[in-house]
């Protein structure tokens, strides 16, 4: 039975981990495979790598890293950058990846949807969509790590993406990337009750209590972040945390944090 995913995401570049604000402002935040031990020993629900210049760069995924990582998890792998081909999905998943996320080829051929469901279903099939607020309060999608603004409607593309074989939807909001200001859940809400599949939301988590509030306004949801597991304080320190085992309960539960 599906239940809420609480959801640490880990941002690659090449061969160490990154974290930005609104998808901008790189900040060094340590070693992938170190994370990776810590989130073992802190029983993450899943865990979600992605290579965030790997098609802005035109390379292949970091096949060599991404093996190192899957040998070392104890818990469900997503990976999404620079996947290409059904080919690449396929390797990744013998590899050990339970999920393949995928953003930029959609917008060349999003029939590859389609393509790799066939082969090891739709549940381990996702698909990311990038979106800014725009001047009209309203939300915009984008590609190429959030640089082009495309004219595709929201709900449209992710309806196609779901008829095309994705078995979860995964909205990354980049005007909230790295700022912890909150999830937008007047956004969430227009999506989550037209999406036939799991839902994963990205960008602005605040706080454990913000997850809670998120958990409770929609249930079955993926809380996906990542400065708000890998910083600590207002000065930002880099510490990989996660909630312990009392505090991921009273998540779901009706007490207060």
């Amino acid at each position: 039975m599906l239940r809420p995913r609480i959801i640490p995401v880990l941002l690659l570049k090449k061969d160490h981990l990154v974290k930005t604000i609104k998808f901008s402002n790189e900040k060094y935040v340590g070693d992938p495979i170190n994370a990776v031990k810590i989130f073992n020993e802190k029983h993450a629900d899943e865990l979600m790598v992605i290579d965030h210049t790997a098609s802005q760069d035109a390379r292949e995924p970091n096949f060599a890293l991404l093996e190192k990582i899957s040998k070392q998890a104890r818990m469900p792998l997503n990976y999404g950058g620079g996947i290409r081909n059904v080919a690449d999905a396929v390797r990744l998943i013998k590899m050990g990846y339970e999920k393949i996320s995928i953003n930029s080829y959609l917008f060349k051929d999003s029939s590859i949807l389609t393509q790799i469901s066939k082969l090891v279903g739709s549940q381990s099939v996702a698909a990311v969509i990038d979106v800014k607020e725009n001047l009209f309060q309203g939300h915009s999608v984008y590609k190429n790590n959030g640089k082009q603004k495309i004219s595709s409607n929201l709900i449209e593309l992710m309806l196609e993406y779901i008829d095309n074989g994705a078995g979860e939807i995964i909205i990354n909001n980049i005007s909230l990337d790295g700022t912890m200001k909150g999830y937008d859940f007047k956004l969430i809400s227009k999506i989550y009750k037209l999406c036939s599949v799991p839902l994963t939301v990205m960008g602005g988590a605040s706080s454990l209590k913000n997850m809670k509030e998120l958990i409770h306004s929609f249930g079955n949801i993926g809380c996906a972040a990542g400065s708000l597991f890998v910083f600590k304080g207002k000065y930002r320190a880099v510490l990989v945390n996660y909630p312990n085992v009392e505090e991921k309960l009273n998540l779901f539960s009706n007490k207060s944090l």
